[in-house]
């Protein structure tokens, strides 16, 4: 990549969708032979997809799941039973393909990128933006610096753009940090203006008092650094996590080389929100996948705009309910491509009900 754009050059490159080829591709939908929009979020995905290309041949043939892994400050304030060493393992179990995403990565045909944000410890084989080893511990005061966020989201954005311009077609968005949902619950608690209790999950597996440990931290955390609702930034360096930040990144890229992401779980959808808050067409290239058993994942999803395709109390984070909508997609171009019109399949053509 030879320019290295700075986060207001990215945001002003990206557009809408191109609505008259949204309209063509609707148009070549409703001419196939196959009831009117009988396969409903399939065909509006790849529409939302040709809107993004700027093509009524959309392809999405080379696809890269990318991996932001950081730590959080946080967990001093025993708000996770684990501790930043598993961060480090599962990580490491990434890079040699013993890890669920890279296992369902394998299998999509996807390849795999593991990227260090902000890890305690590093890690051989993953690619290091790391700015700081972990965020400082929120609930003392600010996460990083206003400065360290930039950084993070040019860092995400910068690395999605170089690698539409390597040829990938679509992205999916994963990560892993220990702490990353408490940090995620703290940003969408202030996106969302909600009490932190509505939006707050066990994560990992907490108890019962973990859980009201890790929301009292939350209100703490939120309740000392006063961060703007209105100010993506704001929130990010306040109670956000470098994960989150590189995530954001990713999504700001990609909208601005026009290439579509699929979105994962919860934490996701909490960078996916901030984002939308940067630069408000960058959500017109989001693809939900599926709906967390995190309490604040539908919320998320709703100011969003999106509605996922699986709703299956998944919250294993990595990427991996992303990745599980690859083999769909892949169908549905499959079909888009390959399916005759009416005329060639010799049936009537369906009129729409009034």
């Amino acid at each position: 990549m030879s320019v290295v754009l700075n986060i207001e050059e990215i945001c002003r490159q990206i557009r809408p969708a191109d609505r008259d080829i949204t309209d063509q591709v609707w148009k070549i939908w409703d001419n196939k032979c196959i009831p009117l929009r009988s396969l409903e979020w399939l065909q509006e995905t790849l529409v939302r997809i040709a809107g993004i290309q700027r093509t009524i041949h959309p392809q999405i043939e080379k696809k890269l799941t990318i991996v932001m892994a950081a730590d959080n400050g946080v967990i001093s304030e025993g708000v996770s039973q684990s501790d930043y060493h598993v961060t480090t393992q599962v990580v490491d179990n990434m890079i040699h393909h013993k890890a669920t995403v890279a296992l369902m990565a394998d299998y999509d045909r996807s390849e795999l990128l593991v990227v260090d944000m902000g890890m305690k410890e590093k890690v051989d084989g993953v690619l290091d933006f790391s700015l700081m080893r972990g965020t400082n511990n929120m609930a003392e005061g600010p996460a990083m610096s206003r400065e360290t966020a930039v950084a993070a989201i040019e860092a995400g954005a910068n690395l999605a753009i170089q690698k539409a311009e390597e040829g990938y077609g679509l992205l999916a968005t994963g990560e892993m940090g220990i702490g990353n949902t408490t940090s995620s619950s703290a940003v969408l608690s202030v996106l969302s203006e909600k009490p932190a209790a509505c939006v707050t999950g066990r994560g990992a597996g907490l108890s019962g008092a973990g859980l009201e440990q890790k929301i009292r931290t939350i209100d703490k955390a939120i309740a000392l650094n006063q961060p703007n609702p209105a100010d993506a930034i704001d929130i990010l360096a306040k109670v956000g996590g470098l994960d989150i930040a590189g995530l954001t990144g990713v999504f700001l890229g990609a909208a601005a080389a026009g290439i579509p992401v699929v979105i994962d779980g919860f934490i996701a959808s909490v960078a996916a929100l901030l984002a939308k808050q940067l630069a408000p067409a960058s959500a017109e290239g989001m693809i939900a996948s599926h709906c967390s058993k995190e309490p604040g994942a539908a919320l998320a999803l709703k100011m969003l705009g999106l509605k996922p395709i699986i709703y299956g109390g998944l919250h294993l984070g990595e990427g991996s309910g992303a990745l599980l909508i690859f083999s769909m997609l892949d169908q549905i171009f499959n079909v888009y491509e390959k399916l005759p019109s009416f005329q060639e399949g010799k049936i009537d053509t369906y009129i729409p009900l009034k």
